[in-house]
């Protein structure tokens, strides 16, 4: 790694793992609630695995932004990175009308949304960089795994 690369990688994984960080903090009530009085779908993990997930998949995250910031301007470059923070604003306010709106149906319809970012950006990622695009993989599972949960939820909780 060139000299001044960790700096780039620095500042894209905490600038996502910022992003998380601000909407845990935001939530955070709503998490609570969620918790103690919500009816959770079979397969629903104990709360101390979410913080540890999200904390690795968006080390990823910017793992693999970074990689694409580092590679030659060029058009994908541009808008890899345009998708990127598309599909971060849509993680963002995922939790925020999911744990503090509580509107399960709605958060649903969002989350089919950031799945399908998440999938075009790893396509727009692998034209500019196969590894960021690979790195992105486990976030695209775990968002069709809380597609399920937030499904479940709301199926179980009218």
């Amino acid at each position: 790694m060139e000299k001044n690369q960790w700096k780039t990688y620095a500042f894209w994984i905490l600038f996502t793992e910022g992003v998380g960080l601000l909407a845990g903090w935001l939530t955070r009530n709503g998490t609570a609630l969620y918790r103690t009085t919500i009816n959770r779908p079979a397969l629903s993990p104990p709360a101390i695995v979410f913080p540890i997930v999200w904390t690795l998949l968006y080390a990823l995250m910017g793992i693999g932004a970074a990689r694409v910031y580092l590679t030659r301007p060029s058009e994908n470059r541009s808008d890899s990175l345009r998708l990127y923070m598309i599909q971060l604003f849509f993680n963002f306010f995922w939790s925020i009308i999911f744990f503090n709106f509580r509107a399960y149906f709605i958060a649903f319809l969002w989350l089919i949304a950031l799945w399908v970012l998440i999938l075009r950006m790893i396509g727009l990622f692998r034209r500019v960089d196969p590894l960021a695009a690979g790195l992105q993989i486990p976030y695209l599972v775990w968002v069709t795994f809380a597609g399920y949960l937030n499904a479940g939820v709301w199926l179980l909780n009218p």
